[in-house]
């Protein structure tokens, strides 16, 4: 038995999916599109599947979670359908509700927060609901378990056929005469039974051209049907017959509620979340607010609290290699299998562990921020920056978590409007400095510029992020060109996050990451261990000049020659670094140890070295995550190529720009100069951005703004040029 659960976003759907099914879920991709698919069993019912749509605000297939939602409930016909409704406002959400009820589908409606409706004085009659809608109502509370026992009852009974809808909708006079006539046209047609009479009849209509389509209508009824509504849209006015076609559903939306639910709440008279936006998305207030949360955010993640639980996993990674080494030693171990297990083995497993509760605390602070209403109004400041290189503010959540790591930050881009943003999303992500790069700045900034490691440091995130910007710029104008999507999105009202919910949230992603980059580290370590310690002989080498590593390093240290660091040793670490990050540090220890780094490089190099670090190629965890969303390796390959050679050219400018200002201000004080250069070069790159995506945005509003419209645009020779007047 199948149950699907549908509903709009932040309606509480997860939170019943979660409720409903506990850990036993499961999370991939539908069949062809990225769009992610949440899969589970009922708790109290093993062979009730429980289904997870995307949330969608209606089945009109604008967006790709939109088409896979209407594609499930046409194609797959489950056996029940639970439509989630937000009681607090049931005008939005029974839009959805009377588009799903056209589909003749066996159709149960939960009405969620209730406990809220109460809190304001309203009155909400599910009983008189029903029977105005011809469908059952269960009034529940999802992140409390309140009312799920009877949902679960009323599903389960029109799944079985127990229970039958008896859907009567009418519309306004003139909307119900144009959709029997559309009927009338589709009496003799032959229409695939996946297909009701009343769903396409409304969706013919409003012009969907995918359903015509879709029942492979004939040319002469496409013509009636054309005629139809042409009659239809001349009474419409300027909006036209998809307007009026959602006013005459708003209209007998109104009627219902106005029948279902007495209010005590003047809806003019402002909530605690509107006094809390007034400073949250307030004009002065917003992005002051919104860095203060996300510097108290990494603070906590990658300072004290996260620094203190990565040294009490490394603690116990320490005390078992200890031990290991211990037993390997009393058995008699070959060398070669010492370094396998110590090496490679634990020391590939303990990076990932070490880096655990970083990305845990990472998670929990952000689903804190998503479960409690603010990451909506975080994606909703962003939106008009993202917007100047071709995203919407659906991207500021992967590029946030592009801080902390780059493989659940490519997953997080499932969600975006278009495929452009997506790829364009996919592409920028991995400019932002994960927290594994953070060893190799602590390791450089702490050698040569101990007095500046701070701005050091803060200069790396600040070109990371110039450099998506100026790439966004790039690519939105060659590869990735097109026009941004509409960006709607709700700002919901601020709640308590549930700690039940979050647990399992945070369980489910830190698994995932242990799963999908665990692996892939284990299995690069073993080969990194393998190329470090073996020639071509395939014999340990003691000299790791001789191992493939040191011969590769020296085919390749050439090209990095022109970036200040041509020397073998950090060409092989650079390529450790593609298995993580963090063995970059580790290799850097091996093959220079302990003194030889600060001999091998100077201030100006090893700076260049962290810039290359910080934009070249992500790991190989990341590297598979993006083949998998872009879906061809040959994609993924581009990418990497592109980011490389980005790399590439920045730390080949930076250093040959840093080393012409070491001559002029003397060998004594390059690191500072050095370090304060990088620093200024990006902030004044940043501060030329945004001066010039200001007085862009002040030459159109005053050219929208004339009174000779399109005439005295300063843009209208662009917008001809473009075919866009």
């Amino acid at each position: 038995m199948r149950i699907a659960l549908i509903g709009n976003p932040n309606c509480g759907k997860t939170t019943l999916f979660n409720e409903l099914t506990g850990s036993s879920q499961s999370v991939g991709n539908w069949p062809g599109v990225t769009v992610e698919k949440k899969v589970g069993r009922l708790k109290k019912d093993a062979g009730t599947e429980i289904i997870d749509l995307p949330g969608v605000y209606s089945l009109s297939p604008y967006t790709m979670e939109e088409a896979v939602t209407r594609d499930y409930l046409i194609g797959e016909r489950p056996d029940a359908v639970v439509d989630i409704l937000d009681g607090t406002n049931l005008e939005r959400n029974l839009y959805l509700t009377l588009q799903v009820m056209e589909l003749r589908l066996p159709l149960v409606l939960a009405v969620n927060m209730m406990d809220e409706v109460k809190s304001r004085g309203d009155t909400l009659d599910c009983r008189t609901l029903g029977e105005l809608l011809g469908v059952p109502v269960a009034p529940i509370v999802a992140r409390k378990g309140e009312g799920l026992p009877e949902l679960v009852k009323l599903a389960e009974g029109l799944a079985r056929g127990r229970l039958r809808n008896s859907v009567h909708l009418r519309y306004d006079d003139n909307t119900e005469h144009a959709l029997s006539r559309i009927l009338c046209v589709l009496a003799d047609a032959r229409l695939p039974e996946k297909y009701p009479l009343p769903f396409c009849a409304s969706k013919l209509l409003e012009g969907d051209d995918s359903v015509a389509e879709a029942i492979g209508l004939a040319t002469g009824k496409k013509r009636e049907i054309a005629a139809i509504r042409a009659d239809y849209g001349r009474k419409s006015g300027p909006g036209g017959r998809e307007t009026m076609m959602a006013d005459a559903r708003y209209r007998l939306i109104g009627r219902i509620v106005g029948e279902a639910v007495t209010r005590r709440w003047n809806p003019l008279e402002p909530t605690l979340s509107d006094r809390i936006d007034r400073i949250a998305t307030g004009k002065w207030t917003a992005v002051p607010l919104f860095l203060l949360v996300m510097l108290g955010t990494f603070t906590a993640t990658f300072g004290g609290p996260g620094r203190a639980l990565g040294r009490l996993v490394e603690s116990g990674v320490s005390f078992l290699g200890l031990l290991l080494t211990l037993a390997l030693h009393d058995a008699g171990a070959p060398v070669w299998v010492r370094t396998l297990f110590l090496d490679a083995v634990l020391g590939g497993v303990g990076g990932v562990l070490s880096f655990l509760p970083q990305v845990s605390l990472l998670f929990l602070f952000l689903s804190v921020l998503e479960d409690s209403g603010y990451m909506a109004r975080a994606a909703f400041i962003t939106d008009r920056l993202l917007r100047r290189i071709g995203l919407t503010g659906r991207s500021f959540i992967p590029m946030l978590m592009g801080f902390g790591c780059t493989t659940p930050a490519v997953m997080a881009a499932k969600g975006m409007g278009s495929e452009r943003e997506r790829r364009l999303t996919i592409l920028l992500t991995p400019f932002m400095s994960c927290s594994a790069r953070l060893p190799i700045y602590g390791l450089f900034a702490g050698i040569f510029f101990a007095k500046h490691q701070g701005l050091v440091i803060l200069s790396m995130y600040l070109i990371g992020i110039l450099a998506a910007i100026l790439c966004g710029l790039l690519l939105k104008g060659t590869v990735c060109r097109g026009e941004s999507s509409a960006f709607v999105m709700e700002l919901p009202p601020y709640r308590l996050p549930s700690p039940a919910n979050l647990a399992l949230h945070v369980w489910e992603k830190c698994r995932g990451f242990l799963i999908k980059a665990g692996t892939v580290i284990f299995a690069m370590s073993v080969a990194v261990w393998f190329l470090q310690n073996f020639g071509p002989s395939l014999r340990m080498v003691e000299d790791p000049t001789g191992s493939f590593f040191g011969i590769f390093g020296r085919w390749i240290a050439p090209i990095f020659a022109p970036l200040g660091f041509g020397n073998w040793q950090s060409s092989a670490a650079l390529l450790t670094g593609l298995a993580a990050k963090e063995t970059v540090v580790s290799t850097l220890y091996i093959v220079f140890g302990d003194e030889g780094i600060a001999a091998a490089f100077t201030p100006v190099s090893a700076f260049s070295f962290m810039l290359f670090c910080l934009l070249y190629m992500p790991c190989m965890s990341a590297f598979v995550t993006v083949k998998k969303e872009l879906g061809s390796w040959r994609a993924a390959c581009r990418n990497a190529l592109f980011q490389t050679a980005v790399a590439w050219l920045v730390s080949f400018a930076f250093y040959q720009t840093a080393s012409m200002i070491g001559h002029i201000f003397g060998e004594g004080s390059s690191g500072r100069d050095v370090a304060l250069a990088g620093f200024i070069l990006a902030a004044f790159t940043l501060i030329a951005l945004a001066l010039s995506v200001l007085y862009k945005s002040l030459r159109n509003f005053i050219g929208g703004n004339r009174p000779e419209g399109c005439a005295g645009c300063p843009m209208r020779r662009r917008c001809e040029q473009k075919n866009k007047p």
